[in-house]
Order: structure tokens, then C-alpha cells, then sequence
């Protein structure tokens, strides 16, 4: 029986995160529930067990073998020094914890081995495991398909941010701007400072409290660890979306030589991976909520000696941003369990 701390609890992530958690062999853990002192009292449900969501106190985390940060980056540094000195597992799901020293980025779905960065495998000493940005690992993973098909020499990818990519405040925002134009009235502006409805955005206000260009740095650096020099360097741009759900990519993709089309759609497809055939059922965010796959549709273009090889292609794909982040952070603690103790010394 292992004890689970989830910080963060009652965010979007953190929702996401227990619905995993409920349906994974990890459902029989004892669990307690930690936020902000805003969250405090609030009943939640992990599995059939209803509990209440703790303040974080200075012995929140004592003889839990996982901490999951789910919440703001804030409280990820706040706080995970001492879940480590409790003897927990830090899984930091902010990306607070990236760069810092032995820290590993990991997408257990990825690679022969199993974790992203092939090179290092974590251990006792290891302080905290970042599950890998949810872009990043639905780029990664088509990537590495593709590369099973024939070496790769560029890829470019376009993704589109949702709302929920960045909290409740974001999506009570772009609520609230939808339905302020509607009825012509002012825009609020506190998360975004820009009208985010309606819109696309490659920037945001100066007073914003979201950084697309912190995001985009993010998803890049998570996308090398995961590719541990395999993939070619990723040129990315991140646009905000007027969604309140889901990822959506554009990727552009130019390999080292042409290939049969069949041949890239049976690299693609597999677990985790939807691969759509039909042009009127084209992926996209409101197809993708709910899902536990990534739908992509692929649209090569098209070798003029040989019709059916190609050298350049695109994808069309779309993933639930929060259950797809969820999903790599349950695999990520499943993965971690060879180094938690078993039974009792005697």
C-alpha cells in the first residue's frame, strides 16, 4: 500500500491527475489531497475515497513514497525540498524543476528502454522526475514513429496552446471575453492582457500573467531530453489559441529520402496514437478532449516520379493537453516503483 501526496490538487491538472491515478494499478494507495490555503476544507474524490483538501503543513508529505506537484510552479519550488527530505518521490508536472541539478525529464511511452532521456536512468539519488511537457511528448512520439520509417532531416512544428494549458484563471478569462464581445462590453485582460477570444496570438500583453515564450523554451527543452540527441533539432512556434481545451499541431516533417505512404501510416500508427484515414474525421482539440490517444492525420506530399513514395509530409494532430500530461506522470510513477522500498525490515 503505498501513501500519495498530490500538491495541487484541486487545479485542472490535478483533477486530470486523480481520474489517472483512480484507473491505474495505483488506485489502492492512500492518498491526501494538498493545495493552497484558498483550496483548504474543499471535499474531493480520489478512486471511491472521498477526502478534504489539506493545506500544505510542514508534515504534509511525511512517509508519502510519491508527491505529484500538479499546481502553480510557485509552489513546486515552495515546497518539493521538503517532500524530498520526507523521503517522497517528486514528479514535478509544472516544469518548475527542469533544469535543475539531476533532475530527469521523462515519457516512459518513448524509446527501447523506456524513459526519455536514454542516457540516464533514474536512482536513489535521483531528486525529482519532471513528466515531460504533454507537446512536447505528442511531438516527440510522432517523431520517433516516423523514424522508424527512414532518418529524419528537419522538422517544424506549429502548436496551438489552449486556455487550459494554463489554469482556471486562464479559462474563466477567455469565458469571459467570449461573452463580453458578445454583448459588447469591455475585455478583461488580467491573464492574458490581449484579447485571447476570437483571436490568435504569437505574444501576449506586457502585463501578462502567461509567457508563451517561457512555454515554447519549455516544450523545446523537453523535446531534446526526450530525444537524447535521435531527432533532429525542432523548429517550434507556440500561438495561443481562442480554445479552452486541447492541443492542436501542425508539423512539417522532410525525410532523408522518399518512402512508400504506406510505409509512414504503419510507422505511425500504435499505442497512443490514432491514426485518422478519413478527411471528415480530421483531428482536432474538441475530437481530442476525452481522449487517451493522439489523433493525427497524415498528408504527404506526394514524390513526382513515384506517387506513392514521399520524402516531405505533413501532420495535422491533436491530443487532450491534461490527460495525455496526466497519463506520462502515472507511467512515470509506475516506472519509479522499483525504487521505492518493499515490505519491512525486520
Amino acid at each position: 500500500m503505498y501513501k500519495i501526496a498530490i500538491a495541487g490538487a484541486s487545479t485542472l491538472l490535478g483533477r486530470e491527475l486523480k481520474e489517472g491515478l483512480s484507473d491505474s494499478p495505483l488506485a489502492a494507495a492512500d492518498f491526501v489531497l494538498l493545495d493552497d490555503e484558498d483550496a483548504q476544507g474543499q471535499l474531493d474524490q480520489v478512486g471511491d475515497e472521498v477526502t478534504i483538501v489539506q493545506a500544505i503543513g510542514a508534515d504534509s508529505f511525511e512517509r508519502a513514497d510519491f508527491t505529484f506537484f500538479a499546481g502553480t510552479e510557485a509552489l513546486t519550488r515552495r515546497h518539493w525540498r521538503e517532500a524530498l527530505r520526507a523521503g517522497s518521490t517528486v514528479l514535478d508536472l509544472s516544469g518548475a524543476l527542469d533544469r535543475e541539478p539531476g533532475v530527469l525529464v521523462r515519457a516512459p511511452w518513448l524509446g527501447l528502454a523506456g524513459f526519455g532521456s536514454q542516457a540516464a536512468s533514474a536512482d536513489l539519488f535521483t531528486p525529482a522526475v519532471v513528466p515531460a511537457h504533454p507537446a512536447a511528448l505528442a511531438l516527440a512520439l510522432l517523431v520517433e514513429r516516423l523514424q522508424q520509417a527512414a532518418p529524419l532531416r528537419f522538422v517544424a512544428a506549429t502548436v496551438l496552446e489552449p486556455a487550459s494549458a494554463f489554469g482556471r484563471a486562464a479559462m474563466d478569462e477567455l469565458h469571459q471575453q467570449t461573452v463580453s464581445l458578445l454583448s459588447f462590453q469591455g475585455l478583461p485582460r488580467a491573464v492574458f492582457d490581449a484579447q485571447a477570444a476570437y483571436n490568435l496570438l504569437s505574444g501576449l500583453g506586457e502585463s501578462a500573467t502567461i509567457n508563451l515564450g517561457a512555454e515554447e523554451a519549455r516544450i523545446r527543452r523537453h523535446y531534446q531530453a526526450l530525444g537524447d540527441g535521435r531527432w533532429p533539432a525542432l523548429a517550434l512556434q507556440v500561438i495561443q489559441a481562442p480554445v479552452f481545451h486541447g492541443h492542436a499541431f501542425s508539423v512539417a516533417v522532410e525525410l532523408e529520402r522518399a518512402v512508400d505512404i504506406t510505409a509512414l501510416e504503419e510507422s505511425l500508427g500504435g499505442d497512443h496514437v490514432d491514426l485518422v484515414m478519413e478527411d471528415t474525421d480530421s483531428p482536432s482539440n474538441l475530437a481530442a478532449t476525452g481522449q487517451n490517444d493522439i489523433l493525427v492525420r497524415l498528408r504527404p506530399e506526394k514524390d513526382g516520379r513515384n506517387p506513392n513514395q514521399a520524402s516531405r509530409l505533413w501532420l495535422w494532430a491533436a491530443s487532450d493537453n491534461l490527460r495525455l500530461h496526466a497519463q506520462n506522470a502515472v507511467e512515470c510513477a509506475l516506472d519509479l516503483r522499483k525504487l521505492r522500498p518493499a515490505g519491512t525490515v525486520q
